[in-house]
């Protein structure tokens, strides 16, 4: 009883309710059993004014019933919301029955102390990101680009006008804490040939009948995140798709995300459109509240930038006093970042802000993947990112470089090393050693 009682959990409000409708029961069991009393008393000392002193028969045994009534909603009120806890710690329980559900309740409550971290990015980088950082006491907030238009979200948002889902999907498995089979089912991709099913993935749908029932794609996403047990939020940029549009080097635009990765031609600059796309008032909170902010890794033109391209991001990003770092990628991308270097990458994003450089630091992967790996990523059209440093230096940012490969057949971040190589930063920094610490 004394751990439910600690601040965060959002017990003590409805069991403080529930005592409330009991000690009104008992007055209004009281006021209609008993014909003299404290409570007759002060009832009749209440009516004075309506009376002139004399109380009429029925009113103790009325007030009586209407305290009854009171109390068994405030009771019934408070009990619905006492087992809607218990049951969302029980719905999020990784181990099953092998931790109490009051101790799931205590990791899981929000805290003023814990390290508030916002990631903005895209698809598989941000949240190979989020699956790192989420092991750790921090309060989470995934802002996610919703420009995709090819595959299974293409397909939903144009015969739904919704955002595309497929990213903000990704978001939201990294984050969860449910059964793995709930996290295999929203991967789920259908392979029927011939049927309009074909290629979709089931979280995906999810998402979009989600946002037909509630009419709003941000309610989706909480809904979602519910049933995934979710820990942290996932936000989509704006509420709206957006169209990305590109300007090459040889003066031709080219519209749509897919064509943009398609076109295989030097990309010179970027926009939205709708120009005027709105974020989030709770995008422009969560930035404004952080202790730290981070931007990537992931496609430097059809994931980071579509995010700090919506107007007030920006503006609400140099605005928030929070650590600012930017995470480059490891390998270079066909047809958008050929030949780029770290600083490069960083250089791309700084040149389409209105503003001066808002990064405090850059994270930069020094381990080379095996020749092996780099032989088929080489066949690709893929290089392997050079840690140019000083250049990035140069550019008014502090590099935070490590060994950051996952111990896999692939060359991309492994989510610990690069959840740890930030965290370590900013615990030497904020003085938090406590952030090192992993969940239990």
């Amino acid at each position: 009883m004394l751990r439910l009682l600690q601040p965060g959990i959002r017990l003590k409000r409805w069991l403080l309710i529930m005592l409330v409708g009991m000690l009104a029961f008992a007055v209004g069991f009281v006021l209609i059993t008993h014909h003299d009393g404290p409570f007759h008393y002060a009832l009749w000392i209440a009516t004075i004014p309506l009376t002139g002193g004399e109380m009429p028969l029925a009113l103790p045994a009325a007030t009586g019933a209407g305290f009854l009534v009171i109390s068994l909603f405030l009771v019934w009120f408070s009990l619905r919301k006492v087992v809607r806890v218990f049951a969302q710690a029980a719905a999020g329980n990784p181990n099953g029955a092998t931790k109490d559900l009051v101790q799931v309740l205590v990791d899981r409550r929000p805290s003023a102390s814990l390290l508030r971290v916002v990631g903005m990015g895209g698809g598989t980088g941000l949240s190979t990101l989020l699956r790192g950082l989420k092991e750790y006491p921090v309060e989470l907030t995934a802002v996610v680009t919703v420009s995709d238009d090819g595959g299974s979200s293409g397909r939903l948002r144009a015969g739904l006008d919704m955002p595309p889902p497929g990213d903000i999907r990704h978001c939201l498995t990294a984050l969860a804490e449910a059964e793995p089979l709930m996290e295999r089912l929203f991967h789920h991709r259908f392979s029927v040939d011939g049927t309009e099913l074909n290629g979709h993935s089931l979280g995906n749908l999810i998402i979009a009948g989600l946002q037909e029932i509630t009419g709003d794609f941000q309610q989706a996403i909480s809904e979602a995140s519910r049933v995934l047990a979710v820990r942290g939020r996932v936000l989509p940029s704006t509420n709206r798709p957006l169209v990305l549009k590109a300007m090459m080097a040889d003066g031709r635009e080219v519209v749509g995300e897919t064509a943009i990765t398609g076109c295989g031609c030097v990309i010179r600059e970027v926009t939205l459109a709708p120009p005027d796309a709105t974020p989030l008032p709770e995008t422009l909170e969560a930035l404004e509240e952080a202790d730290v902010i981070i931007v990537g890794p992931g496609s430097v033109y059809t994931s980071l930038l579509p995010n700090l391209l919506i107007p007030g991001v920006v503006e609400a990003l140099i605005a928030s006093p929070a650590i600012k770092i930017f995470v480059c990628n490891v390998m270079t991308q066909p047809g958008e970042t050929d030949g780029f270097t770290a600083a490069r990458h960083l250089e791309v994003v700084l040149d389409h802000l209105p503003c001066e450089n808002p990064f405090h630091y850059a994270v930069v992967n020094l381990q080379r993947p095996p020749l092996d790996v780099m032989a088929d990523y080489e066949q690709m059209g893929q290089r392997f990112v050079e840690p140019d440093l000083a250049r990035i230096r140069a550019l008014g940012v502090t590099p935070l470089t490590a060994a950051l490969l996952a111990d896999i057949h692939l060359a991309r971040h492994d989510p610990d090393k690069l959840a740890r190589c930030i965290l370590e930063h900013v615990a030497r920094e904020a003085r938090w050693p406590k952030l090192l610490k992993r969940r239990k």
